[in-house]
């Protein structure tokens, strides 16, 4: 027994936190192994230094402790499973040369909170936290079924992270289920810190827009296994990735489905009208300014073109100088503390525009159509996607300041020729556009009544894809 203790110093380094006790029962030690930052030491001295020193038997003292304990999770473990086990928060009693793991984890993660980044308006608030029960238990709480099933990973050679599969086994595709399970298992890294880092390894290949789904809502992803897709939750992130993810899904909240159908509709219109205002309408006006100023009445000519009068850029520069600007306040906004972060940027913009109007660096006009691009692209909560459009923005003003018009039919091509050719894991991007889908068509743009949507994705949901049936199982 000696050894084994001798092992653990030799290999923690006789690490500070490390904590190694004997003691003295029925003359024989026994010995008591923990981490004192990851273990709970009110619980070890409760439930288990109190229960051992009245310990009196004639019997096995291995038998009778393991018997004993007043603990839901308690195991025997092999010796090389010790110190994964107590960096796991268990607590470790070495007992005539065999090995009890005692589960004595200290609460190390806040509690349930509401929604920060996907602002929940009537739907439920509680969000996802940094524990992997919690997150389970959150997601089991909506749906209270057998068939909801999750798989377990332990991935990162030193960090030893949860890692769990969820999916819906009467609904999901088989297919889809085993190609997430085999590139989880072929995971092999250091550490898995985030739910990025399994994003990363997951995706075949990167594309501008993003292909998953990271949200901090239960009831998105619950919304999501009903639909057939398999949910990712990463142990220490608040974060869950829906698999797969199309175009079409960022145009929707959970939100949609709590409210009557014709308000969501009109909503629904809007974000896609800011979708696009947000890339194309900055490279439309360098365009038409610039090179086919025939496009637009006169009068409206007339007013542009005094109120470019003194300014001493090109209508290229100046729209690329004023977004750079936008771009700093965005991140700024969202660096500093939230407090003070809303009044800066708001404060930031008004002091910069209104001097740089003054100043004759850029015209009055660039900076409502600057802003109005910005704003548009705000509306999505999904940082990923408003990255792409940032980056298609810039896109489209340099080939809108070469080309004019015709660039910016050029840009739009390429835009639709790109979400055209992404699959998000062997899935089309773009449905159920393109391809038709005429069940889901329905319910891209314009809303459904819930009653009326009776039909699941039938690219996701290989079984059961009327909803409200009674499931039949494999």
């Amino acid at each position: 027994m000696n050894s084994i203790i001798k092992k653990i110093k030799e290999e923690t380094q006789k690490s500070a936190d490390i904590v190694i006790r004997d003691i003295l029962i029925n003359n024989e030690k026994i010995y008591l192994v923990f981490s004192e930052v990851l273990s709970d030491g009110e619980y070890i001295n409760d439930f288990i230094l109190k229960k051992l020193t009245v310990i009196n038997t004639n019997n096995s003292l291995f038998t009778y402790i393991y018997n004993n304990l007043p603990s839901n999770s308690i195991k025997e473990i092999k010796e090389n499973e010790i110190l994964k086990n107590i960096f796991q928060g268990f607590c470790i009693l070495i007992i005539e040369d065999r090995y009890i793991a005692v589960e004595a984890k200290s609460v190390l993660d806040r509690g349930i909170s509401q929604t920060e980044t996907e602002v929940s308006l009537i739907g439920p608030k509680d969000a996802f936290t940094e524990n992997f029960n919690k997150n389970l238990g959150l997601i089991r709480k909506r749906l209270r079924t057998e068939n909801l099933i999750v798989n377990l990973f332990m991935l990162g050679k030193e960090s030893n992270t949860k890692v769990g599969l969820c999916f819906m086994k009467t609904i999901a595709d088989n297919k889809l289920v085993n190609k997430v399970k085999e590139k989880l298992e072929k995971i092999n890294i250091d550490g898995i810190i985030d739910t990025g880092y399994i994003r990363e390894i997951l995706l075949d290949k990167e594309s501008i827009f993003p292909t998953v789904n990271i949200t901090e809502r239960p009831d998105t992803v619950a919304q999501a296994l009903l639909e057939g897709k398999v949910v990712v939750i990463v142990d220490n992130t608040p974060y869950a990735m829906i698999i797969p993810t199309f175009f079409i899904d960022f145009f929707h909240t959970p939100d949609d489905y709590y409210q009557k159908s014709f308000n969501i509709t009109f909503i629904r219109i809007i974000r896609l009208l800011a979708f696009i205002i947000a890339i194309f309408l900055p490279a439309y006006y360098i365009s038409v300014t610039t090179h086919n100023p025939e496009s637009i009445p006169i009068n409206l000519l007339i007013n542009f073109s005094s109120q470019r009068l003194g300014v001493p850029f090109p209508g290229f520069i100046e729209a690329f100088l004023m977004i750079i600007c936008f771009e700093i306040l965005r991140e700024s906004d969202a660096r500093i503390p939230s407090k003070v972060g809303t009044s800066v940027s708001i404060l930031g913009g008004l002091v910069i525009g209104e001097a740089a109007v003054s100043a004759g660096i850029v015209s009055p006009i660039m900076i409502i159509v600057i802003a109005i691009s910005m704003i548009s692209g705000l509306l999505f909560t999904s940082n990923s996607l408003i990255y792409s459009i940032r980056y298609f923005r810039i896109i489209l003003l340099i080939l809108s300041a070469f080309f004019g018009l015709f660039g910016l039919f050029i840009g739009m091509m390429i835009l639709i020729t790109k979400l055209c050719s992404i699959d998000s894991f062997g899935y089309p991007y773009t449905a159920p556009i393109a391809p038709i889908i005429k069940t889901e068509l329905r319910d891209s743009i314009i809303k459904t009544r819930g009653g009326e949507k009776r039909l699941r994705n039938p690219m996701l949901a290989s079984k059961n894809i009327v909803r409200g049936k009674n499931y039949e199982q494999d």
